[in-house]
């Protein structure tokens, strides 16, 4: 049942994480839990929050009466520094790699003369995908939370 009133631990709302998953009061707790992702949230009743208890990112939503709200509390300086390390963590290896292809080409009329090009596009490729992913696990968004969390279940099932 998706409440329209104040926050308590008699009804279930929509989970902020996942927005799959209903949350609704632990027996004997003071805590809300996600049906679907599994979250433990603590509430806090008078100023009408939750925060994720299970996770590393201090993560915060307020409750209006209808929908969640997110409480950001991201610093702009570690935000400034994620994306600058994912900059670096992107272009700094594949550089080094066109710069070796660049100042050791091989032979025109090699067989392997096609090998540095790919090299350098997987190199780049590859250390892009491994920073999107630490970006979005960083940020938690909500349609990689709830993929992550039905591969999961998919390969229990198996």
């Amino acid at each position: 049942m998706l409440s329209e009133s104040a926050l308590n631990y008699q009804d279930s709302y929509v989970c902020p994480v996942c927005r799959h998953g209903q949350i609704s009061a632990m027996t004997l707790m003071d805590a809300f839990a996600c049906s679907f992702c599994r979250h433990i949230f603590s509430a806090n009743l008078p100023t009408q929050s939750i925060q994720v208890v299970d996770s590393s990112q201090p993560m915060s939503w307020r409750w209006n009466g209808q929908k969640w709200q997110s409480v950001y509390r991201d610093a702009p300086s570690l935000t400034l520094v994620v994306w600058l390390i994912g900059i670096i963590l992107v272009t700094l290896p594949g550089s080094i790699v066109w710069l070796s292809s660049a100042l050791f080409p091989p032979l025109p009329t090699s067989t392997w003369a096609w090998f540095p090009k790919v090299w350098v596009i997987c190199t780049f490729g590859i250390h892009f995908l491994m920073v999107s992913w630490l970006v979005v696990e960083h940020y938690q968004l909500p349609l990689y939370v709830s993929t992550r969390i039905r591969v999961a279940q998919w390969l229990g099932r198996r």
